[in-house]
């Protein structure tokens, strides 16, 4: 192997393209470079075999295409098989252009398919104008050859002398200038063998706007019969494009290195790059630095092994207090050359002395408006401090193509780390440079529903349809389970207790403590118990709904079920006593929050009518709905709904969470309305499921600003609740409609540590958020930390005053039942608890946990003196 003796460089964009001009763009054509001569010519024969077609191309699917002795392979016989380049566009459809390439048949029975196309896809245009929208979703003209032989060009077929594709022929295509709007179409096939002319056809005219947007690659065979299916189709080779007039933008490229995420923890640095499919390079090389006074340090060097393509990196004693610059690179070795890839981030110094840390909230992601350019250019606006991503960070059907539940495992990884990499080709701006949770929800793991029940498998005996989510557990194997939570949650904090579940599937449920604010990261699907093993038969379960027609679930709240489980129950006891690391506020973070916020029309016995209900105008008031019992919200259990909330107001807790494609703030009642902590669910970034929440209430005064629906509400399983705000859907009246009528958006979080406030914005996605009226109706909402635990007091201990230490933790401890009442930091260095049984007496114990400084009082009773703890 003869290599040159320098290593080419190439940066991975440090900035995505975002929208300029509209505040609703969604696009960023980003063809700035051009237009201009280009000759561009494939390298798949340096490149070593993987399963991956370059850092140049998008492939659809990324299970589908590999590169195998030299040739770029599609793996797979079926429809609509694509690859496209990244870094060459035709924006206006108008460049003359030339291109080729060499395609082998690998498939002997080609000719049994019914129709197809071999050859190029160009002017592929996604459903809004920039490369990544049409690399996913793109459609343009076809041109090639179909299994009979036939030449197609679009629509229209040309009847060849071929009586079947060749086993082995170039296809070349050019086009030029016809008039002003329209180009003319050349066509050759040439035999590789011979190089005879097979067939040729010229002057077909096509509509510059037809031409305009990608260059693709196209394997669009529409055969029948998985035995045909699963084997590899064509083989590509020497593809080469020359023009004067095209766009090429370099920084275009999509890995190897994808996206990085981390988060700092009590001096403890943990960083995951995701990588996309080149562990099968020998000698490929990972490495992760950082700069210091202008300096580059390698800290770690490591291979890629994970099936999940993703690695690891973990550092102890992180002790910076100024942004520390990241740098992960990977050194490939080609046949002609190294190339050394570098993604460059920032590992944000901790912000201990600002009186705010401010959160940005995001969940519910389908592709709707995908690549999502106009997120990163809002959000970024407000600057928060740290990321949340907090479930579904796609769907199922994200790209196109469905989910693959079966077959060879490799594929099945593939096959999600195309989905997850869509999502961090949108987002990974947003958190380059800023800490982030992700934690993963049901449809990350391929779930509508999902009752985790502590790590079973899932029946899929009748399919991985609702029967197998009934049924309890995972329906993906455990492995595949245990690689989704390794791509997005080894940068968390490690788990507070790592021991797996069932069948060695790894938790993740944790504590992050930052910037003063102590979160506990939590797992609200995996140990919840399935209701079909709970309820009575005659509920008749499916898919978490109810069928039955007069079956009253509220009965049924004394019935053991889990929600989070022993294990996380216990987590959260030790979590509200523990205040290290100078915490001054907490909060819980989860996939969703512990009410059912939502209602249905009369008579809707699932969420199955959700995307197709009535879209109200602002203002109208919907009526004739009833509160829902969905058990897939975790309003259900509500015995263990009860716990888990009685838990976290202890440690005056506020609440965020994802799922609910519906935008809420509410706070929790147990035993009376407004006994407990806020909750704040943020809006779906892209919704596909639009959940409303219109109960029966007097709507005489309602309108958009002063909604009725505000108030104490009980939930359809009998849980109290008050709402303060809703995002509702509405009809906004502009295109697209999945986008603009669904109420999507995302949430800011502000925890003010001085005044111990925490402020909740819900921004609507396409409003300006520095501008007035961006954000929903109700918004913002602010309580003080002390009202996530709103209980009326009984009585009041003694005043207390503590002395040489600032802002001490105090402990009240029920001294008849040894039970912790509660636990926080105090705002100065006065307090009067509040008491809920004025008939015991107290343990009161204060300190400062970081330097282990404690001191206690006991028997401490309503009618005592004042207590004075001096340091």
């Amino acid at each position: 192997m003869h290599r040159r003796d320098y290593i080419k460089t190439i940066t991975l964009g440090s900035i995505l393209p975002i929208a300029l001009g509209c505040k609703d763009s969604l696009i960023s054509g980003n063809y700035s470079k051009g237009p201009g001569k280009v000759r561009f010519k494939s390298n798949w024969h340096q490149w070593d075999d993987m399963k991956w077609a370059g850092p140049e191309y998008w492939g659809n699917t990324l299970q589908d295409w590999m590169i195998s002795k030299g040739r770029l392979v599609c793996d797979i016989t079926n429809k609509n098989r694509n690859i496209h380049l990244l870094t060459l566009q035709n924006p206006n459809g108008n460049a003359a252009l030339k291109m080729d390439v060499s395609i082998q048949l690998m498939h002997t029975d080609i000719s049994k398919a019914n129709s197809g196309c071999i050859g190029f896809r160009i002017g592929a245009k996604g459903p809004f104008d920039d490369y990544r929208s049409a690399a996913v979703f793109g459609k343009g003209i076809d041109i090639g050859l179909t299994p009979q032989g036939q030449l197609k060009v679009g629509d229209q077929f040309y009847q060849s002398d071929l009586a079947e594709t060749p086993k082995a022929f170039n296809i070349y295509v050019s086009t030029k200038a016809k008039d002003d709007l329209n180009q003319y179409v050349a066509v050759k096939i040439e035999d590789i063998a011979s190089g005879n002319m097979l067939f040729e056809q010229d002057n077909i005219v096509v509509p510059n706007e037809d031409l305009k947007g990608n260059i693709a690659l196209l394997a669009d065979i529409d055969i029948k019969g998985k035995v045909l299916q699963n084997r590899p189709s064509v083989a590509f080779e020497d593809w080469i494009i020359e023009s004067d007039n095209l766009y090429q933008n370099k920084d275009h490229i999509f890995g190897p290195i994808c996206f990085a995420q981390y988060t700092l923890n009590k001096n403890t640095l943990k960083l995951t790059g995701q990588f996309s499919p080149i562990e099968t390079i020998k000698d490929h090389s990972i490495e992760v630095a950082f700069q210091h006074n202008g300096t580059w340090k390698s800290m770690l060097k490591t291979k890629l092994k994970h099936e999940g393509r993703a690695v690891n990196f973990k550092f102890d004693n992180w002790n910076y207090n100024y942004d520390v610059p990241y740098r992960i690179s990977v050194k490939i070795p080609l046949k002609n050359e190294i190339i050394e890839y570098q993604y460059d981030g920032t590992i944000a110094k901790e912000p201990l002395d600002q009186d705010n840390l401010k959160a940005a909230v995001f969940s519910c992601n389908f592709h709707f408006g995908f690549p999502d350019a106009d997120i990163h250019e809002s959000v970024s606006k407000l600057n928060p401090d740290v990321i949340m991503f907090l479930g579904d960070q796609f769907y199922e059907g994200t790209g196109g193509f469905g989910a693959k539940f079966q077959g060879d495992y490799d594929k099945m990884c593939l096959d999600y780390l195309r989905k997850w990499m869509m999502f961090g080709w949108s987002y990974r701006e947003i958190f380059r440079h800023k800490p982030c949770a992700i934690i993963p929800d049901d449809h990350d793991v391929y779930h509508g529903n999902i009752w985790g029940e502590e790590g079973k498998l899932a029946d899929t005996s009748n399919g991985f349809g609702a029967s197998a989510q009934d049924s309890g557990g995972y329906k993906m194997p455990p492995e595949w389970v245990n690689m989704v939570q390794f791509t997005q949650t080894s940068h968390l904090p490690d788990p507070y207790d790592a021991t797996p579940v069932k069948n060695n599937i790894g938790v993740y449920y944790t504590h992050w403590n930052y910037g003063g604010i102590s979160f506990a990261i939590l797992e609200d699907r995996k140990f919840k118990s399935a209701p079909e093993h709970i309820l009575p038969k005659e509920a008749e379960v499916n898919n978490g709904w109810i069928m039955a027609d007069n079956f009253d679930i509220k009965k049924y709240k004394h019935l053991d079920a889990e929600l989070l489980g022993e294990r996380q129950e216990l987590f959260l006891e030790n979590w509200i006593e523990d205040w290290s690391n100078g915490a001054q506020m907490k909060a819980v973070l989860s996939q969703t929050n512990f009410a059912t916020v939502a209602t249905l029309p009369e008579g809707a016995k699932t969420g199955a009518v959700i995307p197709k209900l009535y879209i109200p105008e602002l203002g109208e008031y919907i009526k004739g709905d009833r509160p829902t019992v969905d058990m897939d919200s975790n309003g259900w259990p509500a015995k263990k709904r009860d716990k888990a909330i009685e838990i976290i107001r202890k440690g005056f807790a506020f609440h965020i969470a994802g799922d609910q494609h519906l935008g809420s703030f509410i706070q929790y009642g147990k035993d009376e309305f407004g006994d407990s902590g806020y909750a704040f669910a943020g809006p779906a970034l892209n919704n596909i499921w639009p959940r409303r929440f219109w109960p029966p209430v007097d709507s005489s005064n309602h309108t958009y600003d002063n909604p009725a629906y505000t108030g104490n509400h009980i939930d359809g399983f009998g849980n109290k609740m008050t709402v303060e705000a809703v995002a509702n859907p509405h009809n906004m009246h502009k295109e697209p409609k999945v986008l603009h009528n669904r109420a999507v958006g995302y949430g800011i979080v502000t925890f003010n540590k001085k005044d111990r406030t925490i402020k909740t914005d819900c921004y609507q996605r396409f409003a300006d958020p520095l501008a007035e009226g961006a954000q929903y109706p109700g918004w913002p909402q602010v309580i003080s930390q002390e009202a996530n635990y709103s209980r009326k007091a009984k009585a009041y201990l003694p005043e207390i005053k503590v002395n040489g230490i600032a802002n001490p933790v105090i402990q009240i401890k029920n001294e008849k039942t040894g039970v912790l009442v509660y636990t926080l930091r105090m705002l100065n260095n006065i307090f009067k608890p509040k008491i809920f049984d004025d008939a015991v007496t107290y343990t009161v114990k204060v300190g400062e946990p970081d330097k282990n400084l404690w001191q206690e009082t006991k028997s401490v009773k309503v009618d005592g003196n004042e207590l004075v703890f001096n340091f």
